[in-house]
């Protein structure tokens, strides 16, 4: 059985500042990725530096822009090693309701319960960067 991490909110800003702020390494750096490169395409390689022992790698495997991203892990740690993420966006009165999703965890273990707690917080973090600019220096970040 695999089980799935899911998450919405909506961010009071467009589709295109939320599929931004998602998918370029410029902003990634700025409320998740300690350092990260990649281009919003398909089939194309993100890497997602979080520390030295943290240095993990994925492939885009859905892109529209605006609309919908979703990378696949391709070398992490062995929990998130099979795992998938993304976001679809949608129109919302007040702004882009973004619906997330972190599929294929093999196990509903302490880790899979850790890190959907901790896209809970990343995902303020997203919010609050794009809302109102807040920069949460790597190092506090959860």
């Amino acid at each position: 059985m695999e089980h799935t991490i899911y998450h919405d909110l909506v961010i009071k800003v467009s589709k295109d500042k939320v599929f931004d702020a998602f998918t370029l390494p410029a902003h990634l750096d700025k409320w998740w990725t300690l350092k990260s490169s990649g281009t919003p395409q398909l089939n194309s390689e993100y890497n997602l530096n979080f520390t030295d022992k943290y240095d993990w790698y994925c492939k885009v495997v859905k892109c529209e822009p605006n609309k919908e991203f979703y990378l696949k892990m391709t070398q992490a740690d062995e929990d998130w090693n099979p795992t998938t993420f993304g976001v679809e966006l949608e129109d919302h009165k007040e702004g882009t309701l973004l619906k997330f999703t972190h599929t294929d965890w093999e196990h509903n273990n302490h880790h899979f319960r850790n890190t959907a707690f901790c896209w809970a917080l990343l995902l303020k973090g997203l919010k609050n960067y794009l809302e109102k600019g807040i920069v949460l220096p790597f190092e506090k970040r959860d």
